[in-house]
């Protein structure tokens, strides 16, 4: 497999299951930017929630656990800085969509 295939296939697996999380979160209306978030879903703590909602909160918790596995996956296939910078991309990607809606630090537009 050639390095651009390579990267296109590891840029849509991991645009893929990210796009989740963030589609999961907005429903449960969760920050994950915000400093400690992240930790609290994988923890299985539901009190970062602004929205109760059980089963989109599992499924936010199971994509981010699956993503640690495609972002490992695809350090051991691209190397720890191509993986990087195709995270950053997408989460600048990501974010240009929602906004402040994932929380984080203060922009000014």
């Amino acid at each position: 497999m050639t390095d651009k295939i390579r990267t296109k296939h590891w840029g849509r697996q991991i645009d893929g299951v990210m796009s989740e999380i963030v589609r999961q979160a907005a429903i449960c209306q969760v920050k994950l930017l915000d400093p400690g978030v992240i930790e609290a879903v994988i923890h299985n703590n539901d009190s970062v929630c602004g929205h109760k909602n059980e089963r989109s909160f599992k499924k936010l918790r199971d994509m981010l656990m699956l993503g640690f596995v495609v972002r490992d996956k695809s350090t051991e296939n691209l190397g720890a800085l191509e993986t990087d910078a195709l995270i950053q991309v997408i989460r600048e990607q990501l974010s240009e969509r929602l906004g402040g809606r994932l929380g984080g630090p203060y922009r000014p537009g």
